[in-house]
């Protein structure tokens, strides 16, 4: 029986930002969230161009390496909006995405400090490591992986896309079970909401749309002063095609939207 995934996604500016620097997207083959570098210029523009370019013609049925080749193109298109418009130094994005291979495998890209987590059979699991100066301190023992959360200088990542021949990524293969729930989110969520209250959330909604809005939700509840996205998808056995083309949320629901090929 084919595998697809029914995924769904939530995306809120929050009461303190003017812009919503996060995009995501949602289909039947894969998601991803990325997240604007804070501070840096026009992060909703990077974040919704690599999305759109990443998407452009169907971004499903690749292996590991074709995957790799299409995050390079896209990255290559955010430093072709920097050579136009050089007041564009500096935009980068983080990224972090499942897709569906090929071969029937789950593929896991990421870079920076947007997450992904997994739901299975009751257990919910962080599936990535946070590109950032805080979990450097955690990795080197310097503090306890509890500290982070709050620390003042938890929003320094150390790796993000914006356009350079050394950007890195991480693609792994994972194996796509039925009934895995996966969560893909911005640290607007993370930062402001305990990995604990997320599970509980993810684990009691009945579908993926109510993940996610409930996610969003206590975020802002929480008081949360960036913007929160969160995607969640759920592994199905379908062959149903429907609802193949992706669905744009956050800055990627205002920036290039007419420009997609789905075909």
């Amino acid at each position: 029986m084919p595998i697809r995934l029914n995924a769904a996604a939530v995306s809120d500016a929050g009461s303190h930002r003017p812009t919503n620097q996060d995009a995501a997207f949602a289909a039947s083959w894969g998601a991803a969230v990325a997240d604007g570098v804070g501070g840096g210029p026009s992060g909703d523009l990077a974040s919704a161009a690599l999305l759109h370019r990443l998407v452009a013609t169907r971004g499903g049925g690749m292996d590991a390496d074709g995957l790799l080749v299409r995050i390079r193109e896209a990255n290559w298109d955010i430093r072709a909006h920097v050579e136009r418009d050089p007041a564009l130094q500096g935009m980068a994005t983080t990224f972090t995405g499942i897709f569906l291979s090929v071969s029937g495998e789950l593929l896991l890209a990421h870079t920076g400090d947007s997450r992904a987590y997994l739901l299975r059979d009751g257990e919910f699991t962080r599936e990535t490591r946070d590109d950032s100066y805080v979990q450097a301190l955690v990795d080197h023992g310097i503090i306890p992986p509890e500290a982070a959360q709050a620390h003042p200088r938890r929003n320094i990542i150390t790796a993000s896309l914006g356009g350079a021949e050394g950007d890195v990524v991480s693609v792994a293969e994972r194996p796509p079970v039925t009934g895995d729930r996966w969560v893909l989110c911005s640290d607007g969520l993370t930062d402001y909401v305990p990995e604990a209250d997320v599970a509980r959330l993810v684990a009691e909604a009945v579908d993926p749309r109510s993940a996610a809005a409930a996610a969003v939700a206590l975020a802002l509840e929480a008081g949360t002063r960036d913007n929160v996205t969160v995607v969640v998808c759920d592994v199905v056995d379908d062959d149903e095609t429907a609802g193949t083309d992706p669905v744009f949320f956050g800055s990627a629901a205002r920036w290039f939207a007419e420009d997609v090929e789905t075909a």
